[in-house]
């Protein structure tokens, strides 16, 4: 055996004595291990037939292959990490920008766990007090003691109704931003995003309606993932088959985080209500695309498409800014934090001490389903069901 948490190169051998592989062998006996217990990693040649004849060796001693996020759930039953840190690591590994990354490894530091981790303290505290002037209510307590905790009550409420009001911005950054390019039919939106993915997305054709459904691509935009959505032209027609493109279009707009409505140079002005309005082929009318507030590009040229990605990336950060205090990232959160509110809320209005008390402690329950710090095996199953395979 190698010493304990060094790598040492080793011959590794069947059970007949022939040699599968050489590898590096790291020997991390627990508690100092990603799980607590006792551990050990082989660096093998990448080979698929290293890889399964070693992995037979090992299953012929007795090992398995680990469920999807086993070795994580370990540690948070060893209590190396909570939910939250547990839910950042599969983050990490799903991590496709740098934003991302930063997002992920700022919440497996313990953001959100210090954070949560105060306001339980803070509720713990406030459902003593509670406690107390339901079970001596005639004794000497101090007179402002039911102020105090009212007051306390109302504090946190109105914390935990900022921390929910964040424009869904962690939640954003971890799934990705949806952009959708409308407007009519033949103003180039096809032509556009092709541009923007740097790749033939869409078919590009000289007649209209030629995008009939609603086409995606993936692009990276100021660090941020986004979806861009080329939507069929929007107009007045008899074709069923355009009008349900329409309907499809619109309903997707609606959904999109930022909508980009675009428009020929030479023609109407995009529609006003939309969040970036942008007129193409300029080429062919360059006077014409001279509007206030409006992006003029061409597609076909290229002209004003740098203008164009950076406001895009603009957009995009700041729809998940990540500055200020650790934002949710995941609707199991969001969801715990709602009902802690609704909590909180009916404590401060409550008329009776004991159903002041109760909500304080359903309140409490709620918290703790997203660290971890109360029994939720069947939170358990739903967040490492999703992780990588042995991570």
């Amino acid at each position: 055996m190698p010493p304990p948490r060094r790598a040492a190169l080793r011959r590794l051998r069947d059970a007949g004595g022939a040699l599968l592989d050489q590898a590096l062998v790291v020997w991390m006996p627990g508690p100092g291990s990603y799980t607590g217990e006792d551990a050990a990693e082989l660096s093998l040649h990448g080979g698929r037939a290293v890889i399964e004849d070693v992995a037979a060796r090992l299953a012929s001693l007795g090992a398995r292959p680990a469920e999807p996020g086993e070795f994580t759930r370990r540690a948070f039953l060893a209590g190396r990490m909570d939910l939250t840190e547990a839910e950042a690591v599969a983050d990490l590994v799903a991590a496709e920008t740098t934003a991302q990354r930063r997002q992920a490894l700022r919440q497996l530091e313990g953001g959100l766990r210090a954070l949560y981790d105060g306001w339980a303290t803070r509720l713990h505290l406030m459902l003593a007090q509670a406690e107390a002037l339901i079970e001596f209510p005639d004794e000497d307590l101090p007179p402002d003691e039911e102020a105090g905790l009212a007051a306390a009550i109302a504090a946190l409420r109105d914390e935990v109704a900022g921390h929910l009001a964040d424009g869904r911005r962690g939640e954003r950054l971890r799934e990705g931003l949806v952009f959708a390019i409308t407007g009519p039919p033949n103003v180039g939106k096809s032509s556009l995003i092709n541009r923007l993915a740097g790749r033939d997305v869409a078919i590009v054709a000289p007649a209209p309606g030629t995008t009939r459904d609603v086409i995606e691509a993936r692009v990276v935009l100021g660090g941020v993932p986004v979806t861009l959505l080329d939507t069929a032209g929007l107009r007045a027609t008899d074709d069923p088959i355009e009008a349900e493109g329409g309907r499809r279009a619109r309903a997707r707009a609606a959904d999109a985080d930022l909508v980009i409505a675009v428009a020929e140079a030479d023609g109407p002005p995009p529609d006003p209500a939309a969040g970036l309005r942008v007129v193409n082929k300029t080429d062919l009318a360059p006077a014409a695309g001279r509007q206030e507030d409006v992006l003029a590009v061409s597609a076909l040229t290229g002209a004003g498409i740098d203008t164009l990605v950076d406001a895009l990336s603009a957009r995009a950060a700041a729809l998940t800014a990540t500055a200020g205090p650790p934002m949710l990232t995941r609707a199991r959160h969001r969801a715990a934090l709602d009902r802690l509110a609704g909590c909180l809320v009916r404590a401060t209005r409550a008329d009776l001490a004991e159903l002041r008390a109760e909500d304080l402690r359903l309140g409490l329950r709620a918290l703790g389903t997203i660290t971890g710090a109360v029994d939720v095996e069947a939170v358990l199953d739903v967040v490492f069901s999703r992780f990588c395979i042995g991570k």
